[in-house]
């Protein structure tokens, strides 16, 4: 795999600050966001290249690797542990006797010696899985009430995944296998994705329950009468007791979101109504409410 410098794909230099890299990371992710480019092959494979590079900048401990590595970064941890008993053995007949990176060069070149290279002596090289990828996914919270299918761009590639019904936002999934691949033969790494759902207009959720607020007019919250509001699955008719109060809540069963995993389980649907008063009234108008308060 062609060596990535994920400082230039955020187009940030070195010395970036956290705050930068992620405001970096959602410009770019904006912009290059397969939903927005659906038909880009470019633009899917930069979007994945930012979502690696945000993967591993964000992280400290792994842009220190990095920083030193380079494109050997995920095998660093093996480096210096070999490096560590090649030091301790030095002169005792090891085979890594006498290695030493100075940190200039190419440093796959010492790695791979180090690994069953041409130092190595025909030793059999150690396998390392791949790189793990890490990807957001932006979901509209009416999508979240059903399972259902999206193509996303992963390192060039389209991947059709399986989106459960009751996604939570923040909540991560695994794809096994779906990462860069492995090393010598090892593993391919894991896809990680975390979810975003996203805002709604009419509905507000908490946990599995959804939350709705509805104006009734003054007439029909003081004698009763009959409204239809909106629900995930269609509009229903809700009956309005006489003499509603501002702020009267009613809870529809089983109309919110379903339970992620748990097959026929939902959260509730909570109506808040709030009163409108009339505004623009006539002088009979005023007249009769004049009336009503003199009674």
């Amino acid at each position: 795999m062609a060596y990535i410098d994920y400082y230039k794909i955020l187009d940030l230099q070195k010395d970036a600050t956290p705050e930068q890299i992620k405001k970096a990371y959602r410009k770019l992710a904006r912009k290059y966001h397969p939903d927005l480019n659906p038909d880009d092959a470019e633009a899917n494979k930069k979007f994945q290249q930012i979502n690696e590079a945000n993967e591993v900048l964000s992280d400290p401990e792994k842009r220190k690797k990095f920083d030193t590595y380079g494109e050997n970064w995920e095998h660093a941890d093996q480096f210096e542990s070999q490096r560590a008993q090649s030091q301790q053995r030095n002169g005792q007949g090891n085979p890594f006797s006498g290695a030493e990176y100075s940190g200039e060069g190419d440093f796959s070149d010492f790695f791979s010696s180090m690994f069953g290279g041409q130092a190595g002596g025909g030793r059999r090289q150690a396998q390392y899985k791949g790189q793990d990828y890490q990807a957001e996914l932006e979901v509209p919270l009416r999508e979240v009430a059903k399972t259902h299918k999206h193509t996303l761009a992963v390192n060039g590639k389209n991947l059709r995944i399986t989106v459960p019904a009751g996604i939570a936002d923040g909540q991560t999934i695994k794809l096994k296998g779906h990462g860069a691949p492995g090393m010598n033969g090892g593993p391919s790494g894991d896809l990680y994705i975390t979810f975003r759902v996203l805002e709604d207009n009419t509905f507000k959720r908490v946990n599995n329950d959804l939350y709705l607020a509805v104006e009734l007019d003054l007439y029909t919250a003081v004698l009763g009468g009959e409204i239809t509001v909106e629900t995930l699955d269609g509009k229903v008719k809700l009956k309005i007791q006489p003499e509603t109060q501002n702020n009267t809540k009613v809870r529809l069963k089983g109309k919110g979101l379903p339970v992620y995993k748990k097959e026929g389980a939902f959260g509730d649907l909570f109506v808040t109504y709030t009163i409108k008063i009339p505004t623009g009234l006539n002088d009979k108008q005023k007249e009769l409410f004049q009336e009503l308060s003199n009674l």
